[in-house]
Formats: structure tokens, C-alpha cells, sequence
């Protein structure tokens, strides 16, 4: 296929910067290992070097981590529902997205790695898998997988599609590059019709965007939903219960100081807390045992004690069920500028959500969660110990907020099928066993 001399250029400028810092991937991959030691393992994966055997006809879906796993849950279901003939490829970059993977659907869809985004690297992964169709979830706009899928043949679609003016401007420097790779892609299916406008200014060509609404919309919850609650209610007897979920390492003591106040007020008060990364685990519980309070954990004793003011959620593919179980939530990655986590998970078993400012990432589903009144959000630390505090206090106002966050979860359903409808044509035909 003949391309541009402008394309060439940038595409090797890109690369050579790449081929330049790959020692640093190495590094990467050592440093994130001593606090997680999956990172030491499957190490070719990373480089396009892979031995399994796959199936021809294969359906690729890329998510980056845990969020997108979730995300895509519903898409991969509907998809191995409606094409059980065809069988799917689901790849991550992190090892919790891998184990994600597996806890939700075992064998029966193949997992890898995604390389990284050097040219070699991109072409064996194509080569091996041979992809009939690809599917990225998000913003994964890495320019060597675009062009590379484009070179392959392999029609390619963004779905979920989301672009804060927080990345858009991350985009600059590589704005001519990222805008030429994007407008390979056969489609964009972008979460609201902000993301859309951002996606054309930085480089797609209106054709290629439409609006679908947001996959998280069709989040399915766990089927023994309200018998695992009533368990962990029945362990946790009467008393009050907060959730402090996807809390990352500067939201740590904010959060044991937002629990030591409100337990000045319901000494009984207890935390669920789920970090938002697996090598945290052991140093929240450490921390709290340090600030004082009894402390468990779910992979220690699966359900928390009567001494315990801290339980320690140290497991992964349980954060639904485990909202559930509270009385309100608060969500994390907003009080550093993270940009926020899944706010409709917890609206989706009937939990009040509070959450900090900073939601770049869930800027379209913090304002229907606002305008719905189903969310609450604090300018700081002690803005959202305020709204935990007066919800905790507050049964009436918990019901409403349940109410409107599943109403609102309700009437955001669709995107699934609109997804569905966009990728079926360039699914091959039916073989004649299916």
C-alpha cells in the first residue's frame, strides 16, 4: 500500500524515539516487578513473540487494564452470544487486566499482551493472531498499531471511545501523527458527543465519528448480587458501613483520616477499602493497623470480624459485589489528579456515590450523575468526609440517591446494541457448522 513521505517520516521518527527507550521498557518492567512480580513474567509477549497456536477467523478485543476489562464485558459477552463460531482474542497491558481476563471468562476467550508499539513488534503480533476484526476500547491510539492493522488489512474500530480535553492536549506533540493513524481506522464509536468533537480535532475525519453512548451504561450486575450482600451484612451485624474503592497512593491517609472522623461520630463505623492497585494492598492494611484500628482482609478470613474497624478488599473481581455491601461509596482517583474511576458501579447496586473533583475521565457521567442528583462530589478531602457524613446520617437521602443513580444507569442503556449494530458487517460470514 502506497503512503505519503509526510506519513513515513513521522512513522520513522516515532519509531526510531521508540527503538531509542526501549531499554527503558526493560526497566519498566523490573521496577514494576519488585512491587508486583506478574510484571517479571511473559516477557516476550511484550515484544510480539508469542507460541500458542490461535484459530483462524479470531476477533480481537484490546483493553488496556481492569476498567476496560469491565467495560468490554458486555461487548465480549453479546459477541460470544451472537458468534459463538468465531473465537476471541482479549489482550491487556497489565497483569490485573490479564487476571481480570481470566476470572471472567477462564479458557474459553485467548489472552495476551499487547506489544508495545515498536514496528517489529506490531507486525509479529498481526502476523501470529491474523485478526479477522480488531476492537480497542478507550484512547489506545498507538500509531504503529493503527498504521499496522491498516497495512494488514485488518478493519480496525474504536469503540467506547473516549478523549478528554485533558489528553486531547497531551496529544499536541504527536497530533500529525496520531491524526493521520486514526483516520485509518473504519470507525470511532465515541462515548458522548464531546468525545466525538475531540476525536475530529485531533485528526479523525467526520465520517469516521459517531456517537454511541458508553458501554459502562450496560454493565450487568453479578447475578448473586444480594445473597453476597446479605452475607457480609449478616458478618458485619447493624452497624454502619462506607467503601473507600480505586483509592490510589496519595488518597491513602486522606481516607484513614476521613474514617477516624466519622467514627468519632458512629464508633462501630466500618471501612471496605479496595485499593485501585494489587502491590497496595498489604501497605493500606499496614497503614490502618498503624492509625490504630483493627484490621482484615478478605483474602485472610473472607469476611470482617466484629473488632474490625478496616477491611482490607485484597482480591480482584469483587469491588461490585462488594458496594453492595455499603451504606455509601466513595470513589477514588479523584482526589489527585487521576481523573476518576467507574462511578456507575456502585450506582448500579443501589449504593449513594460520593467522589472527590478531580473526573476528567468521567466528565460526561459526572454531569448525568449531578444533574440526576445520584452523585455528590467534594472540592477536597473534607468536602467529601462532609457528604459521607451527612448521607451516613441520612437514610431518606441514601434511598433517593440509590433511586436515581439506577434510573439514571437505566435510561443510559443502549450502546451495546448500537456497538453491536456498527461491527456486525465487518464480521465474516457464518461458517456452515454455526
Amino acid at each position: 500500500m502506497r503512503t505519503s513521505w509526510i506519513e513515513r517520516l513521522l512513522r520513522g521518527l516515532y519509531s526510531a524515539a521508540l527503538y531509542l527507550l526501549a531499554p527503558v521498557t526493560l526497566y519498566h518492567l523490573i521496577w514494576r516487578g519488585f512491587r508486583q512480580p506478574a510484571y517479571l513474567r511473559r516477557w516476550p509477549e511484550r515484544y510480539g513473540v508469542y507460541r500458542d497456536t490461535v484459530p483462524e477467523r479470531l476477533v480481537w478485543v484490546h483493553a488496556v487494564s481492569v476498567g476496560e476489562v469491565n467495560a468490554a464485558a458486555p461487548l465480549v459477552e453479546a459477541l460470544r452470544r451472537e458468534r459463538p463460531d468465531l473465537p476471541l482474542l482479549v489482550t491487556t497491558i497489565t497483569p490485573t487486566g490479564s487476571e481480570r481476563v481470566r476470572a471472567l471468562w477462564g479458557e474459553s476467550v485467548a489472552h495476551v499482551y499487547l506489544p508495545y508499539d515498536l514496528p517489529g513488534a506490531v507486525r509479529r503480533f498481526l502476523g501470529h493472531f491474523r485478526p479477522c476484526v480488531g476492537i480497542i476500547l478507550e484512547t489506545e491510539l498507538w500509531p504503529n498499531l493503527l498504521f499496522g492493522c491498516r497495512d494488514a488489512q485488518v478493519p480496525l474500530y474504536v469503540v467506547n471511545a473516549r478523549l478528554s480535553a485533558r489528553s486531547l492536549r497531551g496529544y499536541r506533540v504527536l497530533a500529525p501523527l496520531v491524526g493521520r493513524a486514526l483516520r485509518t481506522v473504519r470507525a470511532v464509536a465515541a462515548q458522548s458527543a464531546a468525545d466525538a468533537r475531540r476525536f475530529v480535532r485531533l485528526g479523525a475525519h467526520a465520517g469516521q465519528v459517531l456517537e454511541t453512548g458508553n458501554l459502562k451504561f450496560d454493565l450487568a450486575v453479578p447475578a448473586d448480587l444480594d445473597r453476597f450482600a446479605a452475607e457480609c451484612r449478616a458478618r458485619c451485624g447493624a452497624r454502619p458501613v462506607w467503601i473507600a474503592a480505586s483509592t490510589h497512593p496519595d488518597e491513602e491517609a486522606p481516607v484513614l483520616a476521613l474514617h477516624a472522623r466519622l467514627r468519632a461520630r458512629w464508633p462501630e463505623l466500618l471501612l471496605l477499602w479496595a485499593p485501585r492497585h494489587p502491590e497496595r494492598f498489604r501497605a493500606v492494611a499496614e497503614a490502618a493497623r498503624e492509625a490504630g484500628f483493627g484490621v482484615g482482609t478478605r483474602s485472610a478470613q473472607q469476611w470482617p470480624r466484629a473488632d474490625d474497624a478496616v477491611f482490607v478488599i485484597d482480591t480482584l473481581g469483587e469491588l461490585t459485589a462488594f458496594y453492595a455491601c455499603a451504606d455509601v461509596a466513595f470513589v477514588g482517583g479523584s482526589l489527585q489528579p487521576v481523573g476518576g474511576h467507574n462511578l456507575l458501579e456502585p450506582a448500579a447496586t443501589g449504593t449513594p456515590v460520593v467522589t472527590g473533583p478531580h473526573l476528567h475521565n468521567f466528565a460526561e457521567i459526572a454531569r448525568r450523575m449531578g444533574e440526576a442528583q445520584a452523585l455528590r462530589v467534594g472540592a477536597d478531602a473534607d468536602g467529601v468526609g462532609a457528604h459521607l457524613e451527612a448521607l451516613l446520617g441520612d437514610e431518606k437521602a441514601r434511598a433517593a440517591m440509590a433511586r436515581a443513580g439506577r434510573a439514571l444507569l437505566e435510561g443510559g442503556r443502549g450502546a451495546l446494541a448500537r456497538t453491536l449494530e456498527l461491527l456486525r458487517p465487518a464480521l465474516p460470514p457464518r461458517g456452515p457448522s454455526a
